[in-house]
């Protein structure tokens, strides 16, 4: 029997990722998304059309409409992904933040709650609700350590703060009401599809036309990067295998310092596409001032993960961010029309 699933932020850069693993793997998809400024519906275009895959424009904070999606799709597994995601515009508008991330959850929630009630034993006990969450909730590092599944949450930006507060809910309603919850916290993603105002494609393209490759601070932050599709696949088995009420972390085992990340782009772009105009696209690197509460060093320990439910990345940092340049140069179809609306500028700086 075809099993369905109702993802939540399906538009977005993990979760089109997502959307298109499950459609692949032949699950009945309904994609429930708001369509804000990173929700953009072409990065579903080679599944659109699938039978088994259905869209519905619809924001998580609506109630009424979340019990009329889950009533009447009758979803063996919510996955839920919706989320305000971009640091920088939670320093300059966190009311948003704190609506989708964590008023937003409490309905979904609510609704998922009363539609579980409702089923009959059988599938009652086969129905899951996967909340998918980020590293920044456990804050910053030091030189040392991985952030682990009982790391101390200390969030340091309105997003971590607002993600932390809706993880705290999800874990709630499973102890408080038996709602079958599954968690996870992933790392840094990359690869195809990721809306152009983060670091990575930020570079990729601003290097492909010559312009400044802006870096917060001196680029000694240390992130763990982890490919989307990996990360994918990590959420499909945690989804359908994890153990109920419990929390995995997803990471890559691929810490790099940003301005390391900045350097291997560069490296690569004047490989792949060499540009005399330009000369070596290292010397665009442009340090700008760093953004308020930027945490230094994020690193998972991804071993409950391995060790549980036989997760391990197919992709290295190498090949990964190779992939990611190639698909960007290949894809300009994809980003051209996001250039009329974004200027591909840093944002944040209020402090």
């Amino acid at each position: 029997m075809t099993r369905r699933v109702l993802v939540t932020g399906g538009a977005g850069f993990i979760g089109s990722a997502v959307v298109r693993r499950l459609v692949r793997d032949g699950w009945e998809v309904l994609n429930v998304d708001k369509l804000t400024y990173a929700g953009n519906l072409a990065s579903l275009n080679e599944i659109d059309n699938r039978p088994n895959y259905r869209f519905l424009k619809a924001d998580i904070g609506d109630g009424r409409a979340m019990r009329e999606a889950l009533d009447t799709f009758r979803p063996d597994l919510v996955m839920h992904l919706a989320a305000e995601s971009h640091v920088d515009r939670s320093i300059d508008g966190p009311g948003d933040f704190i609506q989708t991330n964590v008023v937003g959850t409490f309905n979904l929630l609510q609704e998922a709650l009363r539609y579980w009630r409702g089923l009959d034993a059988g599938a009652q006990k086969g129905f899951r609700f996967h909340h998918i969450s980020t590293d920044e909730v456990f804050g910053s590092l030091g030189a040392d350590g991985l952030f682990r599944e009982d790391t101390p949450y200390q969030p340091n930006s309105p997003y971590s703060a607002s993600k932390a507060a809706s993880d705290h809910l999800v874990r709630a309603w499973f102890h408080t009401y038996g709602l079958p919850v599954v968690m996870s916290n992933c790392s840094n993603n990359y690869g195809p599809y990721h809306f152009p105002e983060k670091l990575i494609p930020l570079t990729i393209l601003n290097a492909l036309e010559g312009k400044p490759l802006p870096v917060y601070g001196r680029g000694e932050n240390v992130r763990d990067w982890l490919y989307v599709d990996d990360h994918a696949a990590a959420l499909e088995l945690i989804a359908t295998t994890g153990r109920l009420g419990e929390s995995y972390n997803v990471g890559g085992n691929n810490e790099r310092r940003n301005i390391d990340v900045v350097r291997t782009i560069c490296a690569i772009m004047d490989r792949v596409v060499p540009d005399a105009r330009i000369g070596a696209r290292e010397a665009l690197i442009a340090f700008v001032t760093d953004r308020p509460g930027h945490d230094a060093r994020y690193a998972i320990d991804a071993g409950k993960l391995k060790d549980e439910l036989g997760w391990t990345p197919a992709e290295t940092f190498e090949t990964g961010i190779e992939k990611t340049v190639r698909w960007y140069l290949d894809n300009a179809s994809w980003w051209e029309p996001l250039k009329a609306r974004y200027d591909r500028a840093r944002l944040g700086t209020a402090g």
